[in-house]
């Protein structure tokens, strides 16, 4: 069986400004493409489907309009919610879409059966996580004792039963440790959002939304499709690309992918306001492109921005890298080491060296050897 794996549209996003709408028209066109090339038998799209919780008009047109052509495909779609979306407003029309084989989660009530899909193989069973969080879970089963996002999605993949005998499939809109986030996604103050990889060991292949860089964590079938589009100035070196998974025989799972071409590029371009604007310089960028310039100026270049929009029309962003600016972070960061705690930090280092900041049981430990270490100097 043949899936594709979208998420992060977030159709609807401004950024610094631009409407993303015309952008996000085109690679749809390209997904469209890559769906008549691949000829799937599901698509999924994995949460955040809109970039607001109550999308204007135009971008519920244009997801309309996606949504109708992928179906006119003959495939089945798969769709939940995620964090930046609200879960009722993604359901609507949920039971009645189904009976053309577009699936769409509720909103988080408990355990859902999984859709049974078929191919020559035997069973494929989808299960469709919404992005969910303690309080959601709570409610759902009356328990007490979840209190963290790890608790949770542990809890709602427990109580799925399911039967390692076929194959199963998870989609889901959340952190997983360990994976590279982006600044275009929503991040919880010191990963507290972060769920541990190893809870999806049921599953052949878990489809994940909510960060935007494709990429898999632990293993290959624990996959983030990432966002179609860059959505920030930090993912101009990222690779788009749609995610094509083969379901073999049971335990048999390979992932491919296919690369997205938008419509413009996002690019970060540095140096003076002379040298960016000099001809041998931009000859060989593209100039079209959404566009951030760091100017290393020490001095502040007079209406910037309208000045580098003649060269580059496109210009999102302007931000300076100079003698000033470095001082100024520099005294910046100095004045918030004084005000922070020895275990704080500790944790900013462990943070710099794991992409993470350290969870409950290990910070508890942290703290117990800096204790220690005070009761020796004594």
């Amino acid at each position: 069986m043949k899936i594709i794996h979208l998420s992060d549209l977030h159709i609807g996003k401004t950024v610094h400004g631009f409407s993303m709408t015309d952008d996000q028209r085109h690679i749809f066109d390209e997904i469209l493409k890559i769906i008549d090339s691949e000829s799937p038998d599901a698509v999924i799209m994995a949460g955040d489907i809109y970039d607001r919780t109550v999308p204007s008009a135009e971008a519920v047109r244009l997801f309309d309009g996606f949504l109708y052509e992928v179906t006119r495909r003959d495939t089945s779609v798969f769709i939940i919610s995620g964090n930046h979306d609200s879960a009722d407003r993604v359901a609507f029309g949920g039971r009645l879409m189904s009976k053309s084989r577009v699936y769409i989660s509720p909103s988080y009530r408990g355990a859902e059966d999984p859709v049974v899909l078929h191919d020559d193989k035997g069973e494929v069973r989808f299960y469709m996580l919404p992005f969910i969080k303690p309080s959601h879970v709570r409610a759902a089963f009356d328990e007490d004792d979840i209190d963290t996002y790890e608790d949770a999605v542990k809890r709602a993949v427990e109580k799925m039963d399911i039967d390692q005998s076929v194959r199963n499939v998870l989609i889901a809109h959340q952190t997983v440790t360990g994976a590279e986030r982006s600044e275009s996604e929503d991040i919880a103050v010191g990963g507290v959002d972060s769920v541990d990889a190893h809870i999806f060991d049921s599953f052949d292949y878990v489809a994940l939304g909510h960060l935007h860089r494709p990429q898999s964590v632990l293993k290959e079938t624990v996959r983030y499709s990432g966002s179609p589009l860059k959505y920030s100035f930090s993912e101009a070196d990222h690779d788009k690309s749609v995610t094509v998974v083969s379901l073999m025989e049971k335990g048999n799972t390979s992932v491919s992918t296919v690369p997205l071409r938008p419509l413009r590029d996002m690019l970060i371009i540095r140096g003076t306001y002379m040298e960016l604007t000099d001809r041998s310089f931009y000859r060989d960028i593209d100039r079209n492109a959404y566009i951030k310039a760091v100017l290393t100026d020490e001095d502040d270049v007079p209406d910037a921005m309208s000045r580098l929009r003649t060269v580059y029309p496109n210009i999102m962003a302007i931000d300076y890298d100079n003698l000033r600016t470095r001082s100024r972070s520099f005294v910046s960061a100095a004045e918030d080491t004084e005000k922070k705690s020895e275990i704080d930090l500790f944790d900013d280092l462990f943070f710099t060296q794991n992409g993470q900041r350290m969870s409950p049981e290990q910070r508890e430990a942290a703290e117990e050897i800096l204790s220690e270490l005070k009761e020796r100097e004594r």
